[in-house]
C-alpha cells in the first residue's frame, strides 16, 4: 500500500451508506439511521440505514425472484466466472480506498487491514471464480439398465450475517463460494462495520452481476438478522459471529422452515509451547503476535497460552516484553501494530474481564488497562493474565480483546487435556520439535485447525470448519462449496 495515500484518504467525507437492493440504493423503509462513530477517535464517521424488517423482506424477494427466474444461477458458468474476476478486478483497484475506509470504521491497524480486507477479498473471490467451470457432476456405477447421474445444483437464497471484525475478509468467504455456486445473496453486516460491504455490493453492479443478486442490508441484528433467520423464502443461512446469537438462529430456523444454518462462532484457543519447541523466541513473538494483533479481535487468536513448566517463566517474560513493545494507537499509523477495539461497549466487556480476575487475585502481568483515553478512541494495552485457574471466566469465555491467558503444564496429556478442556474447538497451535509429538497433538486436540511450529496465515486453500460449540460447516477452500450446492440424482431406465 502507498501510505502517503492515508492522510488524503482519511480526510475524505464519509457519505451516509445505503442499503443495496434490487440493485438499487435504498434508506430504510421508516427513513431512520444509525450513526457511525470511529473508533479512532470517538467522531461521528457517517450514517448507515437502520433497517426495518421490511427492508429485509424487500431484499429477500429480490434475491428470491433473482434466484428464480436464473439470471444468474442459468447463465453459463464461463459468464459468471467472468462478472466475478471483474468484480475482484474492480476491488482491487479500489483497494486502498477500502482500507483506509475499513479502518476508519472498525478501528483494526493499516498494515493488517490493506492484506486481511481488501486484498484478502481479492483473492478469495478470484479463487472461487475460477472454481465456477469445474465443478462436475457424476455418473453412479449403476447396472447396464439404469443411468445413475448426480447433478450439483445451486441451493437458492442465502442469508449471510458477517461481524465487524474482518467484514471484508469474512464477507467474501461467504460471498465468493454462494455466488460462484449461482445462489443468490442477502448480506447483512454488523452495525459497527458496514461501509466497505456496501461498498463492494456496488462495485457487483458495476462488474456485471445482476441486480438482485447480492443485496446488502444494514441495521441491527435483533431486527434484520431476525428477519432473514424466520423468513421461508431463504434456504440457507450463514454466520460467524457469537455462540448466543448462532443458538437464536437455530431456533429461528426450527420455527420457520428449517433452512440450513452454518455457523462459525467463537473460539477459546489453546496455544501449546513445549520446551523442545524450535525456536522460543519465534514462538513468543508469534503467540504475542497471534492474541494482540487487531487488537485481539481474531476469532481464531491463541488467548489460552499453554507453556510446559520448566520454560514457563522465562517464556512469560519474553511474551510480556513482546507486548509491552507493541505500538498500540492510530490504526492509520502505519508504525501502528495494534490499533483500536472496535467499539466502547466492546472495551467495557474486555475490561470486565480483567476487573473480575484482578478480583480474584490472578496476575496482571502486563496492560490490563484503557489507554489512550485523551485520543477519544477505544484502546487497550495488551495485557497477559497469569496464575489463573481452569474454571476462570477468564479462561473458558471468549473475551474478543487483547487479553492473554497463561496457564503451566508438566506431560502431554496434561496440555490435551487442559488444551480441551473448553467448550470451544476452533483453532490451536502446537510448538514443539518433535515430529512425532506433532502429529500426536493434531489428532488429540479438538478443533477444526491446528498450526504446528507457527500461529494464523492459513491461506484461502484450507477450510476453517469449528467442533465444539465453534460451530459447522466450513469456511475457504473448496469444501465450503459443500453449503451452498445441493446434490439431485436423475435415475434413468435406459
Amino acid at each position: 500500500m502507498d501510505f502517503s495515500r492515508i492522510p488524503a484518504l482519511r480526510a475524505r467525507t464519509v457519505p451516509p451508506a445505503s442499503h443495496i437492493i434490487d440493485g438499487e440504493r435504498r434508506a430504510a423503509s421508516d427513513g431512520n439511521t444509525l450513526d457511525v462513530t470511529s473508533p479512532i477517535d470517538g467522531n461521528l464517521l457517517t450514517t448507515i440505514p437502520r433497517g426495518t424488517a421490511e427492508d429485509a423482506e424487500a431484499a429477500i424477494l429480490s434475491a428470491r425472484s433473482a434466484f428464480d427466474d436464473g439470471r444468474w444461477s442459468l447463465l453459463p458458468p464461463a459468464a459468471r466466472k467472468k462478472a466475478m474476476l471483474k468484480w475482484a478486478d474492480l476491488i482491487e483497484a479500489e483497494a486502498e480506498e477500502l482500507a483506509v475506509l475499513g479502518v476508519r470504521d472498525n478501528g483494526t491497524e493499516i498494515g493488517m487491514a490493506f492484506k486481511a480486507e481488501p486484498l484478502s477479498a481479492v483473492g478469495t473471490i478470484r479463487h472461487f471464480a475460477e472454481a465456477i467451470d469445474k465443478i462436475y457432476g457424476e455418473i453412479a456405477p449403476t447396472a447396464p439398465d439404469a443411468l445413475g447421474l448426480i447433478h450439483k445444483q445451486p441451493v437458492g437464497v442465502v442469508g449471510a450475517i458477517v461481524p465487524w471484525n474482518f467484514p471484508l475478509m469474512i464477507g467474501s468467504w461467504k460471498l465468493g463460494p454462494a455466488l460462484a455456486a449461482g445462489c443468490t445473496v442477502v448480506l447483512k453486516p454488523a452495525e459497527t462495520a458496514s461501509l466497505t460491504l456496501v461498498r463492494l455490493a456496488e462495485l457487483a453492479l458495476d462488474a456485471g452481476i445482476p441486480p438482485g443478486v447480492l443485496n446488502v442490508v444494514t441495521g441491527e441484528g435483533s431486527v434484520v438478522g431476525a428477519a432473514i433467520a424466520e423468513s421461508h423464502d431463504v434456504d440457507v443461512l450463514v454466520f460467524t459471529g457469537s455462540g448466543a446469537t448462532g443458538r437464536r438462529l437455530l431456533e429461528a430456523s426450527a420455527r420457520s422452515n428449517l433452512k440450513r444454518v452454518y455457523l462459525e462462532l467463537g473460539g477459546k484457543s489453546p496455544n501449546i509451547v513445549f520446551a523442545d519447541a524450535p525456536n522460543l523466541d519465534e514462538a513468543a513473538k508469534v503467540s504475542a503476535a497471534g492474541i494482540f494483533r487487531n487488537s485481539g479481535q481474531v476469532c481464531i487468536a491463541g488467548s489460552r497460552l499453554l507453556v510446559e513448566r520448566d520454560i514457563h517463566d522465562a517464556f512469560v517474560q519474553k511474551l510480556v516484553a513482546h507486548a509491552e513493545a507493541m505500538q498500540v494507537g492510530d490504526p492509520l499509523d502505519p508504525g501502528t501494530n495494534a490499533g483500536a477495539v472496535n467499539s466502547e461497549r466492546q472495551l467495557l466487556q474486555n475490561l470486565a474481564f480483567i476487573d473480575e480476575a484482578r478480583a480474584a487475585g490472578r496476575n496482571i502481568a502486563t496492560g490490563g488497562t484503557r489507554i489512550l483515553q485523551e485520543t477519544g478512541g477505544t484502546y487497550m494495552a495488551p495485557t497477559i493474565v497469569t496464575g489463573v485457574a481452569a474454571d476462570d471466566r477468564i479462561v473458558r469465555d471468549e473475551v474478543f480483546g487483547p487479553v492473554l491467558t497463561v496457564q503451566a503444564f508438566d506431560t502431554e496429556d496434561q496440555a490435551v487435556a487442559l488444551a480441551n478442556g473448553s467448550d470451544y474447538g476452533l483453532a490451536a497451535g502446537v510448538w514443539t520439535s518433535n515430529l512425532s509429538r506433532a502429529h500426536r497433538m493434531i489428532k488429540r486436540i479438538q478443533a477444526g485447525v491446528v498450526h504446528v511450529n507457527t500461529y494464523g496465515g492459513a491461506d484461502i486453500t484450507v477450510p476453517l470448519s469449528g467442533v465444539k460449540q465453534s460451530g459447522n460447516g466450513h469456511d475457504k477452500s473448496l469444501h465450503a462449496f459443500d453449503k451452498y450446492l445441493d446434490l439431485k440424482t436423475a435415475w434413468i431406465k435406459i
